[in-house]
């Protein structure tokens, strides 16, 4: 038992690390959005996964492929929410906004998930979280409008903020058909498809656009990107869902902004402001009170008090 404890322990590191390297991965992408293009890195990005995970998973892959062929359509569209929207979103947010006010907004993923659940779940969000929704947008608002609400409109300078807005959304919705589908399969198997559908999306942008080459100013950002947030912490947070469950890993989200906001002060001079402050602070106290359960009184109870 007392082995047991200690592995637990151990295991709230996991969360932690992983949170971290999603945060420092923000950051890279807010310094990188100057060097390379949003679908170019987010191609490379994938690519470099898919290269790793090939030589292990190809084979796994062909083996179970009588097993993955009914999910083909359901991966393609996790695929296309959390692989190519979210992440291509973000890259190019991160030409218009701050890697703090990325952070920041990031940490919404569980308000959109609540609402977007009710709409496709029909999970009909209690009280608090209601509340707490309404608490959380009005910080994000304040936050995007940088402490001046009557200029939010006005300024117009708020496009990076609303196309982050936007991914997070589409993250959100990746989320909701985790849950409402629950494949069975692998999580290294879904994870690999998923990929491999995220380089075919791929395609069309690229010969629209083009694909910038990789060079001394990008490579390191793209090889970051493409080893540490797209298999080491997605690992490393499956493990910790297995080790101490879904709703204590998922609190180390909150995180988030934090250490994206350190990150940013440090490597690329960002000040995190008091309007930072306060919209975060009232943005996690929404997310705190989003996630809170309502009491249900027991019937035997409810019979005796009537």
């Amino acid at each position: 038992m007392s082995q047991l404890n200690k592995y637990q322990k151990w295991a709230f590191v996991l969360p932690l690390i992983a949170v971290l390297i999603w945060s420092l991965n923000i950051a890279v992408t807010r310094y990188v959005a100057d060097f390379i293009s949003p679908v170019s890195i987010s191609f490379y990005r994938w690519f470099v996964a898919f290269l790793i995970l090939t030589p292990f998973m190809l084979p796994e892959v062909w083996k179970q492929r009588d097993l993955i062929g009914p999910y083909i359509p359901k991966l393609a569209v996790l695929s296309a929410f959390g692989m190519v929207l979210y992440q291509g979103l973000s890259y190019t947010a991160a030409h218009y906004t701050t890697a703090t006010n990325m952070g920041i907004v990031n940490a919404f993923v569980p308000i959109f998930t609540i609402f977007i659940s009710y709409l496709i779940l029909k999970d009909r969000p209690n009280r608090f979280a209601i509340f707490g929704s309404l608490l959380s947008f009005a910080g994000l608002i304040y936050v995007m409008s940088q402490g001046h609400l009557s200029s939010l409109f006005a300024q117009g300078g708020h496009w990076g903020d609303a196309v982050m807005v936007l991914a997070v959304g589409f993250y959100a919705f990746y989320g909701v058909f985790l849950k409402k589908w629950q494949l069975q399969l692998p999580l290294m198997t879904s994870l690999y498809i998923q990929i491999s559908f995220a380089l075919l999306y791929h395609l069309p942008f690229l010969l629209w656009l083009g694909l910038d080459s990789i060079n001394a100013e990008n490579a390191g950002s793209v090889l970051y990107a493409g080893v540490f947030p797209s298999l080491i912490a997605p690992l490393l947070w499956m493990v910790a869902v297995q080790s101490i469950g879904p709703n204590r890993t998922s609190i180390f989200m909150n995180l988030m902004p934090v250490f994206t906001a350190l990150i940013a002060s440090f490597w690329l001079s960002e000040h995190w402001t008091i309007y930072h402050t306060i919209g975060g602070i009232m943005i996690l106290i929404g997310i705190i009170l989003a996630q809170k359960k309502t009491i249900k009184m027991p019937i035997q109870m409810a019979k005796s008090s009537t």
